[in-house]
């Protein structure tokens, strides 16, 4: 089901479908939206915030959406590649963009168990 993901600051507003959100990374205070198409929006929120807001907007069972230790947040349908030990990850929709991003090891594992829990169900 497709999902408008709104943000609103007090000087501006952003609604975007949650399916072309490839993930949001932490800069301080501000978060960064990186979407399917390759435009970057910057809010000024943390990622804490992100987080809780997008857990608001999205169904209870809607779980692409998952916090990477404390810097990402990553919508786990373009997830692609995972190895820990080189504390490296790539999401990618396998035809028109690719990702390269690190995170630490202990989060790696993490999210590598997770996903291997999931698509045994």
């Amino acid at each position: 089901m497709s999902r408008n993901l709104l943000f609103s600051t007090s000087t501006e507003l952003i609604r975007l479908p949650a399916e072309n959100v490839v993930f949001i990374s932490a800069e301080g205070n501000y978060s960064s939206i990186k979407m399917v198409n390759g435009e970057e929006y910057v809010l000024t929120q943390q990622l804490g915030q992100m987080e809780k807001h997008i857990s608001e907007m999205v169904e209870e069972n809607d779980n692409r959406f998952i916090r990477i230790g404390k810097s990402l947040i990553v919508n786990h349908e373009f997830i692609t590649f995972i190895n820990p030990s080189r504390q490296k990850m790539i999401l990618s929709d396998c035809k028109t963009f690719r990702h390269e991003l690190s995170a630490s090891k202990d989060a790696l594992k993490a999210l590598k168990d997770f996903i291997e829990k999931e698509s045994k169900k």
